[in-house]
């Protein structure tokens, strides 16, 4: 990111923004409904991942320490032996994969949770098989993008009480992220550390500020919301796909 021109870093600045309002406003979706924006300006997921697996941690802990009574610890530790070995080679995926093949994934997926946001068509799990089968594909998806939240969340919603969600969900990242921070350290990923330092405030500004969202959340109807967030994420898609076709991988735009 050392090349770009100052509104492509205000422009990064004002994502993450975003990003920490999601993450904290609704306890999920940060990372999918940030990334494809990010994939705008700089085309290689690999460059964003690292920057927001620190902040998904940082933030995570906070939230959690002041409600660690609400997690689900049991449901929890049912739910990891299906995800992680999924995870596992969602990781392996991801540090051996070319860049392009990772945009056009992430894209093609939040293509996805675009369309269902927009139809107001939920993730629904039916029977055990397929609660094991959404568990293992968002474990596999957050392995290599940060985004296979939503498949989670489908299962999670059967069996956790709404009042105890978020939190679980909190710690069921922190664990699933530091799988992904130690084998970028282990490979000798780059860590962004000088960009960690200045997009930092600005998640923190979009986490404060999804606080006080969560806070009204269960006073309102989530659908509306959702759904304008659906038009804008297909639009986003169309574009960032249409960019990783014809522009050159880890180029900015």
């Amino acid at each position: 990111m050392e090349a770009l021109a100052a509104w492509q870093y205000a422009a990064i600045a004002l994502m993450f923004v975003w990003g920490g309002f999601v993450r904290s406003g609704l306890g999920f979706g940060g990372a999918a409904l940030t990334l494809p924006l990010l994939l705008l300006v700089v085309n290689d997921p690999v460059v964003f991942l690292p920057v927001i697996a620190v902040q998904l941690i940082i933030f995570a802990f906070a939230t959690v320490g002041m409600h660690v009574d609400r997690v689900d610890w049991r449901y929890l530790g049912r739910s990891l032996l299906a995800i992680l070995p999924f995870k596992l080679a969602g990781v392996i995926g991801l540090l051996n994969l070319p860049a392009g093949v990772l945009t056009a994934m992430v894209y093609v997926i939040t293509a996805f949770y675009a369309v269902s946001y927009i139809l107001g068509v939920q993730f629904a799990s039916k029977s055990r098989t397929m609660d094991y089968a959404l568990l293992a594909a968002g474990g596999y998806i957050s392995g290599t993008s940060l985004i296979g939240a939503p498949l989670i969340i489908a299962v999670y919603v059967k069996y956790v009480a709404r009042t105890h969600l978020r939190e679980t969900l909190f710690v069921l990242w922190i664990v699933l992220v530091a799988i992904k921070i130690a084998a970028f350290v282990a490979t000798g990923t780059d860590m962004q550390l000088v960009h960690q330092l200045w997009l930092f405030p600005a998640a923190l500004v979009g986490h404060v500020l999804g606080l006080k969202f969560h806070a009204r959340l269960g006073r309102m109807a989530p659908q509306k919301f959702l759904r304008v967030i659906g038009i804008a994420l297909l639009a986003i898609t169309v574009v960032g796909l249409a960019q990783a076709l014809w522009s050159p991988v880890g180029g900015g735009a």
